[in-house]
């Protein structure tokens, strides 16, 4: 059972670290999942007068990627385990017409077709397709290990190789609006998913290529990212208290 947390609901009380802590952190574009726990363990343990504090986080964002980021301090890190397998929401763009190596936008386009192509009469029976359990292929650009060598460090060197689907459920699927050829989708899945392979797959099936090009987790289990703090929010508390 998790008891203290830290969001913005609490932001006002004091919090033993080291006993155990958990954090709702609204990751910022461009930081890795690496990159936020960093930051909060130096802070903490500058607060907490400790050569380092044990801090890590349940479930890795991309670098392109916003949203809830669950981070926990102390003893609570053994709970990162429980935490990971929550289901995700997420609200994402998914631009057609073009794709990329990596399936997100971290690549240039490659494959552009011209917009007037684009024919999205069958996308409702497409999205339906994805939703439920089925089976999907983790993309090359992904921190998957093969032989002990990470994908993205082989695909980043131009090498693909064979790798198994994993089963996953998409409990919704929802399209939110089209605007122009851009897809804004909001959807709950389960534990090893990747938006990504989601994001190229409807774009193979609609015939016209498609890429990730924004993603935000919104929520983990229970935990929602309207009540998340800014990773400057929670350096400022720690400087306070």
């Amino acid at each position: 059972m998790i008891e203290t947390i830290l969001s913005k609901h609490t932001i006002g009380t004091p919090i033993d670290f080291q006993a155990g802590c958990m954090m709702l952190v609204d990751k910022p574009l461009e930081w890795t999942s690496f990159d936020a726990v960093n930051k909060l363990r130096y802070n903490i343990s500058r607060k907490e007068g400790v050569k380092r504090v044990k801090v890590g986080h349940a479930g890795t964002l991309d670098p392109l990627a916003t949203g809830l980021l669950l981070i926990c301090s102390g003893k609570y890190t053994k709970k990162l385990a429980d935490l990971q397998i929550k289901d995700k929401s997420y609200s994402c763009v998914v631009k057609l017409g073009a794709t990329t190596a990596s399936y997100d936008a971290e690549m240039p386009e490659e494959n552009i077709v011209d917009p007037k192509t684009i024919d999205l009469k069958g996308l409702e029976d497409v999205l339906e397709e994805f939703r439920g359990n089925i089976q999907q292929l983790p993309p090359m650009f992904s921190a998957i290990k093969k032989d002990g060598k990470k994908l993205y460090d082989l695909a980043r060197k131009g090498i693909e190789i064979d790798r198994p689907k994993r089963s996953i459920t998409l409990h919704d699927l929802s399209l939110m609006k089209v605007d122009g050829h851009e897809l804004h989708l909001d959807m709950t899945c389960s534990k090893g998913t990747y938006v990504r392979s989601l994001a190229h797959d409807i774009g193979q099936s609609l015939g016209c290529g498609g890429y990730l090009k924004s993603l935000r987790r919104t929520t983990i289990g229970a935990f929602n990212v309207e009540d998340a703090l800014s990773i400057e929010e929670i350096v400022n508390y720690l400087a306070a208290f």
